[in-house]
């Protein structure tokens, strides 16, 4: 039996809804075909650890961060993180972002209440407005279509930055132009960028390459998928698979994962990359459950855990998982969420992330996995390319008395542009430990 519409929106205006529903399915995919299968073949790669992903992003992108700029510094941040790790441990990187579709957010409490009034929740622009107003909190169908507008106008840009050069090696020197220049780590990282340059010319100059096109950096697309009318709009049938083109992978969360649930049978019928978020509250035998439903044929490349345990619960529990999944012999990519376990409130109330604890969950889950024999395959975490002040600690020692400077997330605690480059290098330096461990 499956369980309808868990974290679905209540929509007031049922037949208004549907009509919109019905308008949006006259649109264009967002992804084609093509572009789908291209990234699981590039993750048969990561499987066997000759690729690494960094899939980043915006908590929930919202529409009124929407322009050419700040989506610009998206892209930048995960670049620049690509080329830390590629040119310091010598492992390609493949650039998944949380962009182009994450504008809806399951919550675990439908209502908040803030003094005496109580509102629905904030499930994201798609839904509803962060605005606490009784109008402005009721679900409109008419977000659905700016939603979509929007992920499509970004793919367009993200489309065009490619095409125009803007992700290729040659231009790493403008990827930090403008971010990082005058800080501590733009020594480090400027560094590395006049020796990226230096092996460039010289491979260029040494070899019968006409053209760069062979070092651009594409970048492929994520969300949550959460509202499953909108996502069903997508369904494609491409020769032999069924994609669902609203995005290259998707992801299914801690709080619709499990078994019954319609989401878990939605992605099921897919054949795009699935990832599975696993929290704390999974129960081990559900594991190979949950592969033999979302990756009935094992095929490498398919599917995704997205580890998200928490620091206290890492080194208990993900040692089990991996044994469950070893013994049952699926065929599993590795992802590590290292934030979404590590949520706290600081003093003055903010919803924030210590980077110590960031780090310590990324650490022990390269390690486990290196006890484990088997392979970590990437890194899920939400960033932003602008200097926010929204996680606590890194490299400038954010404190709580420092959130207020720029808190400027719409939902959950994002790394700044440092915190995020802080990341890259300890991730260069945890695969080049896996590498001389011979793994």
């Amino acid at each position: 039996m499956i369980d309808k519409r868990i974290h679905s929106p209540e929509w007031p205006d049922t037949k208004y809804y549907k009509k919109i529903i019905k308008k949006i399915n006259q649109y264009p995919l967002l992804v084609y075909p093509d572009e789908i299968i291209t990234l699981k073949n590039k993750l048969k790669d990561v499987a066997i650890g000759k690729q690494f992903v960094i899939q980043g992003g915006d908590c929930a992108e919202t529409f009124s961060d929407f322009n050419t700029d700040l989506i610009k510094s998206k892209l930048k941040i995960l670049l620049q993180m690509s080329a830390i790790i590629e040119f310091t441990s010598n492992m390609k990187v493949i650039n998944i972002g949380r962009i182009a579709g994450q504008y809806f957010k399951p919550r675990s409490n439908l209502l908040e209440k803030r003094g005496e009034l109580t509102l629905p929740a904030y499930q994201g622009d798609g839904v509803n407005s962060i605005d606490f107003k009784a109008e402005k909190r009721v679900p409109n169908p008419d977000n659905l279509i700016k939603a979509y507008h929007h992920s499509a106008a970004t793919m367009n840009l993200i489309r065009t930055l490619i095409m125009t050069g803007f992700t290729k090696i040659e231009n790493i020197s403008l990827w930090n132009r403008d971010l990082i220049n005058k800080s501590k780590l733009g020594i480090k990282y400027n560094k590395i960028v006049k020796e990226i340059e230096g092996a460039l010319d010289f491979v260029m100059a040494s070899s019968d390459i006409k053209n760069k096109d062979n070092y651009i950096n594409n970048l492929y697309t994520s969300h949550e998928s959460l509202i499953l009318d909108y996502e069903k709009l997508f369904f494609k049938k491409f020769k032999n698979y069924q994609f669902c083109c609203s995005s290259h992978m998707l992801w299914v969360g801690d709080r619709t994962r499990y078994i019954n649930s319609e989401h878990l049978d939605f992605v099921s019928k897919l054949d795009n990359p699935i990832g599975i978020k696993i929290g704390p509250k999974i129960k081990i035998d559900d594991i190979p459950l949950l592969c033999s439903k979302v990756n009935p044929q094992n095929e490498q490349g398919k599917l995704i855990f997205i580890i998200r345990l928490g620091e206290k619960n890492i080194e208990k529990m993900l040692p089990k998982i991996i044994e469950k999944v070893k013994y049952y012999g699926h065929e599993i990519i590795w992802f590590c969420d290292p934030m979404h376990g590590n949520t706290i409130k600081s003093q003055n109330g903010y919803k924030t992330r210590q980077f110590k604890t960031i780090i310590n969950e990324l650490e022990a889950f390269f390690n486990i996995h290196m006890s484990s024999n088997t392979i970590p395959g990437g890194v899920h975490i939400e960033l932003t390319g602008e200097n926010v002040t929204e996680c606590l600690g890194g490299i400038n020692d954010i404190k709580d008395k420092d959130l207020d400077l720029r808190y400027e997330t719409a939902c959950d605690p994002r790394l700044n542009n440092e915190q995020s480059l802080e990341i890259a290098f300890l991730i260069s330096k945890l695969i080049k430990q896996r590498k001389n461990n011979g793994r």
